[in-house]
């Protein structure tokens, strides 16, 4: 196998187990630190087939026409920054704030929310927002929809709680600045995606939890949906923002809609996502594949988007209600792994009420699963990591074949000289 077959292999292991630690004040994005899946190059090659958390949707059906594409609504993503040199997100991002605060030289780091050399918040940006593209499979779920981009974290973790909730309540000024100014080339922020998690303790009172409990609240008050991501620990336990009540925690499912290995599981978690091998936009150009409740969380910001697009007076409670009722689910309440279930993009839009309830009724009568969806294999092509594992496994087996040759070839020449030997005798 080769160097870079290793190097991915370790990368994609790193991508699944990462992510623990004792809690800390830092808000770090699914964890200490960032990995990826596998070495994506930036730019990265376009992949022409659609991705398994597409397969499953009618696009045509979810987008109706044209009539819920997220028009008119911005997301704000804060994160890592995003880079609208990709093709799919170019003309898309509105630059915020860049947050991010280098803590061993005390300073704010050089560069705009645009520029993002993580690709974390590009990949999330990506599963929201992307727009439609000959040259891939992959859109977002909200291809219509804008990002308005904030630089709050890095791969070295030092984004923290203090920067995150001034990021929050960086949206929210935003928008009331809209609001007074009715700016007709600026659209309200109408659902912040966090894919990035605190620890809580027993108390939950880590550092800076009081700043941030307040700008959630602000953001709700102001009519923003809240999405944040659980974490990828593996474990039972709170993490923030997502345990605060009107935040929409997001779990991440897998191809039969069960929780993710990795995916922090607990009674906060509201409902699940796609969130193993997801495909998404990287800086540059091109797509790649990662994995983590950080790509289960845009998958439902794309939702509550599409929702906002189409009913642009909901309110946050109602969105997350909505998405929740609307969840695939074995039975009729919540539980800790998934929540309400795996969210359900084409019937959340397309089974809209107008005033639809602003808490899900666990005694409401819901069309159960009767099975687990598996749609058909993900077919992203084959990576350099298959051919490697091919390459070692036709290696093994031709070794394995000259041997026997060998060996059996040995037995007959020995049997051959024998029996000459005997007759010469």
């Amino acid at each position: 196998m080769s160097g870079g077959g290793f190097r991915r292999t370790a990368a994609a292991l790193a991508a699944l187990a990462v992510l623990g630690g004792p809690l800390a004040a830092p808000a770090y994005a699914d964890g200490p630190g960032l990995a990826s899946a596998g070495d994506c190059p930036k730019p990265a090659p376009d992949v022409q087939t659609v991705p398994w958390s597409l397969q499953r949707l009618l696009l045509d059906e979810l987008w109706q026409g044209g009539a819920t594409t997220g028009k008119d609504v911005t997301v704000a993503v804060i994160d890592t920054g995003v880079d609208d040199n990709n093709a799919q997100l170019a003309g898309k991002v509105v630059q915020g704030p860049s947050l991010l605060f280098d803590k061993q030289n005390n300073k704010l780091v050089d560069g705009t929310s645009k520029n993002d050399t993580v690709g974390h918040g590009t990949k999330v940006a990506g599963i929201i927002a992307a727009r439609r593209s000959d040259r891939t499979g992959f859109v977002g779920l909200a291809p219509d929809a804008q990002i308005y981009a904030i630089r709050q974290n890095d791969s070295e973790g030092n984004g923290d709680v203090a920067s995150l909730a001034a990021a929050i309540s960086d949206v929210v000024k935003y928008d009331n600045d809209v609001l007074k100014t009715k700016d007709p080339n600026k659209s309200l922020i109408r659902v912040i995606n966090i894919s990035q998690d605190v620890r809580g303790a027993g108390d939950a009172h880590f550092g800076g939890y009081q700043e941030l409990k307040t700008a959630i609240q602000d953001a709700e008050n102001a009519g923003i949906v809240v999405v944040a991501s659980s974490g990828n620990d593996g474990k039972e336990g709170d993490t923030y923002p997502g345990a605060f009540p009107t935040v929409l925690s997001v779990g991440a499912s897998d191809r039969n809609n069960e929780r993710a290995p990795f995916s922090q599981y607990g009674s906060f978690v509201k409902v699940a996502a796609p969130g193993v091998e997801m495909l998404s936009t990287v800086p540059g150009g091109g797509q790649c594949v990662d994995n983590g409740t950080s790509f289960a969380a845009p998958y439902v910001s794309g939702l509550a988007a599409l929702l906002l697009g189409a009913h642009p007076k909901w309110t946050p409670a109602q969105v997350r209600a909505w998405i929740e009722q609307t969840a695939q689910r074995t039975e009729p309440g919540p539980n800790q792994f998934i929540g309400w279930g795996v969210v359900d993009p084409v019937k959340a839009v397309t089974k809209a009420p107008e005033n639809p309830p602003s808490a899900p009724a666990p005694d409401a009568p819901v069309r159960l699963a009767a099975a687990p969806i598996v749609p058909a294999p993900v077919g992203l092509g084959e990576t350099q990591a298959d051919r490697d594992g091919r390459t070692a496994t036709y290696v093994v087996g031709v070794g394995a074949l000259l041997v026997a040759l060998l060996i059996g070839g040995g037995v007959v020449l020995r049997d051959h000289r024998r029996k000459s030997a005997d007759r010469q005798a």
